[in-house]
């Protein structure tokens, strides 16, 4: 199976989002990448529930990938409504009982996910992994867009790989941060499953974006 695509919203032309979310969906995209800050968790503030919960109006196949980094990230659930065919992900380090949380997810029919950021050691990913279906490696730091890709990064998505082999688990890998058209081939011979595209690809200057996207899933087929 080929990889799957999460272009980030936060670097798609915000004056017409809702003709390029129905562009995407289209082309056949899997996904659409929604980021939630907090300014507290993160230095910084995207889009708020109420756009979020929007999102949902011009989709029809592309689903939701909501990335929410935010403490206590379960008081918004309900704002963003969160429910069947969405994908979430939370930090661990955000919330008081990740457990919990993950559970709460999975009750609202959405996919539960666990984000951890470059400097959270892979295996802390261990003690969730009975109650996620994707594990969101951040190769950035998370708040910005267009930054650098965090050293050790390729590392640490192979040294992820080989947790999952080994729990003998359905748990797919998505990776967020500089994906890009040098790294995206390496990503998923690595092990990467989705994948967060953004300013350094599918949204770059190089390709009209129906073209980057036919282009990025020839890299990670």
């Amino acid at each position: 199976m080929r990889g799957l695509l999460s272009p980030s919203v936060m670097c798609a032309d915000l004056l017409h989002l809702a003709d390029e979310i129905e562009k995407l969906d289209k082309l056949g995209v899997e996904y659409l990448h929604i980021d939630f800050m907090d300014n507290k968790f993160v230095p910084n503030i995207t889009f708020d529930t109420n756009m979020i919960r929007n999102f949902k109006k011009p989709m029809k196949n592309i689903r939701r990938d909501i990335h929410i980094m935010a403490f206590e990230p379960q008081q918004y659930f309900d704002a963003m409504e969160i429910d069947d065919g969405d994908m979430v992900s939370v930090h661990y380090e955000a919330c008081d009982d990740t457990h919990l949380v993950l559970k709460n997810i999975r009750e609202r029919g959405a996919n539960p996910c666990i984000a951890i950021s470059p400097d959270t050691p892979v295996d802390t990913v261990k003690e969730y992994l009975s109650e996620v279906d994707a594990v969101l490696l951040m190769t950035v730091y998370p708040g910005f867009a267009g930054q650098p890709m965090a050293p050790n990064s390729m590392e640490r998505l192979s040294k992820l790989k080989k947790i999952i082999d080994e729990s003998c688990m359905d748990i797919k890998i998505e990776v967020d941060g500089h994906v890009s058209w040098d790294h995206c081939g390496e990503m998923r011979e690595r092990g990467a499953d989705i994948f967060v595209a953004g300013s350094s690809s599918v949204y770059g200057r190089d390709y009209p974006l129906e073209e980057a996207v036919e282009r990025f899933y020839t890299l990670v087929k």
